[in-house]
């Protein structure tokens, strides 16, 4: 399963794929939390081992350098990354586009959670577009994706590759050009 889809949300027409939650346009971002599976939060413990004397049980230690992320809702362990990792929440990623969505016009397209919580990702059409000859069309989007295990910064990036899965992902963050990345270990430019 390449597509690596959790859950996802979108409105206008269906993936290829068929998955997901159909929505009416222009739904607050809460609608698009709960169908787009991002109801959930990061939390983070410290990174505990149990050392093994002679075939026994030892004691319990704590690794202080690292800490374990996972998930509130299913408890799911997600990665393990150092104690200055800066996690950036499903939630937030959906809150960026607030100001874009409620006064410059554009419009939340998709959403969705891939490999387990692992990555999610928000795309809003700008309302930019041209037609190409034979009368294909082309949105302009912004595109909104982290990671929580080390495989993605977090990245805002125009597109016009219509995200809905991870293929698809990778597709519009290979032409990314003129992303903006910001690494997990600076603080997050969702925060303010």
């Amino acid at each position: 399963m390449t597509h690596q889809i959790e859950q996802t949300a979108y409105v206008g027409a269906a993936p290829w794929h068929s998955l997901g939650n159909n929505l009416p346009s222009k739904q607050p971002i809460e609608i698009w939390q709960r169908e787009a599976g991002m109801n959930w939060q990061i939390k983070e413990s410290p990174v505990h081992f149990q050392s093994d004397t002679a075939g026994h049980l030892g004691t319990i230690h704590t690794f202080p350098e690292q800490k374990v992320l996972y998930r509130s809702d299913t408890k799911v362990p997600l990665s393990v990354v150092s104690q200055r990792y800066q996690i950036v929440q499903p939630r937030e990623v959906l809150v960026f586009y607030r100001d874009l969505t409620e006064v410059s016009g554009y419009e939340l397209e998709t959403a969705g959670v891939l490999k387990g919580g692992r990555k999610f990702w928000a795309l809003a059409r700008t309302g930019q577009k041209t037609v190409l000859k034979g009368n294909d069309q082309v949105n302009g989007y912004l595109l909104l994706a982290t990671s929580c295990d080390g495989t993605l910064a977090t990245t805002a990036t125009p597109t016009t590759v219509r995200v809905v899965c991870n293929n698809t992902l990778n597709v519009a963050l290979d032409g990314a050009a003129r992303a903006i990345k910001v690494p997990h270990t600076h603080v997050s430019i969702l925060k303010w």
